[in-house]
């Protein structure tokens, strides 16, 4: 085996086994998301639909910058690109839109739970902050963790999320 094949190989076996336990894009769209609702909320009141569309077509413009900077930062000194790094990249940086798309489902169905458009973004907010938290003990369980560190994974990104929301509650009053 060459040095190349050898060091190509390597990137790749690591980069399969980060595949696995890394859900950063998960916390990070979660967080991104959180930050939609509040940035939206405080523009004062909107159609649904148009939050519902910002939440995902944010989702999906960081998701493709993400897959940019990952294929043409780090990835493209370590090897050429080929379809299959293409599609691996986009896969791993997926949990970015699936953070959110439960905020923005929260926002879909806030009506046929008669909540007014300011109980959607608190709904959408908490799911989002919820999200966070989620993703991130995943992670950690994932990686291995011991349950005191995922406790710790978990009360950070809940800190964190707090501190979103308090953002919320300082531009809106």
């Amino acid at each position: 085996m060459s040095k190349t094949e050898h060091v190509t190989g390597r990137a790749r076996g690591i980069h399969e086994r980060r595949a696995d336990a890394d859900y950063t894009g998960g916390v990070y769209g979660s967080m991104l998301a959180a930050s939609v609702v509040v940035g939206a909320g405080t523009l004062g009141s909107f159609p649904r639909l148009e939050l519902v569309l910002l939440l995902l077509l944010t989702g999906v413009a960081f998701w493709v910058a993400h897959v940019h900077a990952q294929l043409f930062g780090a990835r493209l000194a370590a090897h050429s690109l080929d379809r299959r790094i293409v599609l691996d990249v986009c896969r791993d940086e997926w949990p970015i839109v699936k953070a959110a798309v439960p905020p923005a489902l929260a926002v879909a169905v806030s009506p046929v739970l008669g909540l007014d458009v300011s109980g959607a973004l608190w709904l959408a907010l908490s799911v989002a902050v919820a999200g966070q938290v989620g993703w991130s003990a995943a992670a950690a369980r994932r990686a291995g963790a011991s349950w005191r560190l995922v406790a710790v994974a978990a009360s950070v990104n809940l800190l964190l999320g707090l501190l979103i929301i308090s953002f919320k509650i300082f531009l809106t009053h």
